[in-house]
């Protein structure tokens, strides 16, 4: 019952939210939001197996599958879509998935997220693997959308990982790693598209960066597969290998053109005074770790 989720109670802090001054909601809001960073806290070794399942099945040539409904199917899709250019991978390395399709982007798509049907045959789509990791996000973690998905998931052999903002989450008990961050109830009742929210992203966060760097996606804290698609990441990609080789803007942008692009061979070209073919070699040899191989 909805009355039993921290996550639908009335905030005590709150109950004359209608008659607050502007500067006292805001005030309650931040106060509130500062809340979240300590129960994620709570979290942090759960979400450690969940990184480590994430690069499991990258190494294994695997996904990383986000589901979810409303925020928080949202929030999955947003950081799937990012890691595109910040760390130089396919779409279909990492992808997230919405109850409803991408039109529930933008408005409700009725009784989408009620369908245990529906979230099976999302990861049906695109031939699910035990190889892959799915993580089903629902503040609620009652979603039945994200249940199905993920049930679906165990009878394949891929990792689990359940994100909910209550404790003993009915996802949590579809998931081989449960990770439940209690926010509490809502500045506005019932609304986790606020702390509930908050909590989600920075947890996403968290997953897919240190997954990228467990992959060699990150030389010191410099994305150095990022994919300069417009020029403001073109001058950022110069200025990661002048940052990572201590060089010049033009040593950079020369070597930035003689490795057609790409930061990561650029670097090692610099470092081991080497052939972009040579630079290559290394880094496949270390598996695209730029510290390993210079």
């Amino acid at each position: 019952m909805l009355e039993n989720l921290s996550t639908e109670k009335r905030n005590q802090e709150t109950m004359q939210l209608d008659e607050m001054s502007t500067a006292e909601i805001l005030e309650t809001m931040n106060k509130e939001d500062q809340k979240v960073p300590l129960a994620i806290a709570d979290e942090l070794a759960q979400i450690e197996l969940a990184v480590d399942a994430v690069i499991g099945s990258f190494k294994a040539g695997g996904r990383l599958i986000y589901l979810g409904a409303g925020t928080s199917g949202r929030l999955g899709v947003l950081d799937a879509v990012e890691c595109g250019p910040t760390f130089g991978i396919s779409p279909e390395v990492v992808m997230g998935f919405l109850a409803g399709g991408m039109k529930a982007f933008s408005e409700a798509v009725e009784g989408a997220e009620d369908s245990l049907e529906m979230g099976q045959e999302d990861l049906k789509s695109i031939r699910l693997t035990e190889n892959d990791t799915v993580i089903g996000i629902a503040a609620s973690g009652r979603t039945p959308y994200v249940i199905g998905a993920l049930q679906y998931a165990n009878e394949k052999g891929a990792k689990t990982v359940a994100i909910s903002c209550n404790k003993n989450a009915e996802i949590s008990q579809c998931a081989r790693i449960a990770i439940e961050i209690e926010t509490g109830p809502e500045v506005l009742t019932g609304s986790t598209r606020l702390k509930a929210g908050t909590a989600q992203k920075l947890v996403l966060n968290m997953i897919s960066t240190a997954s990228m760097i467990g992959i060699g996606k990150v030389y010191g804290n410099l994305m150095v597969d990022v994919q300069a698609t417009n020029l403001k990441l073109i001058e950022r990609s110069k200025k990661i290998i002048m940052d990572s080789a201590q060089v010049d803007y033009d040593t950079a942008q020369h070597y930035y053109e003689k490795a057609d692009g790409q930061v990561k061979v650029a670097i090692v070209m610099i470092l081991l005074d080497c052939t972009k073919e040579e630079a290559e070699a290394k880094l496949t040899s270390s598996g695209g770790f730029v510290r390993k191989a210079v």
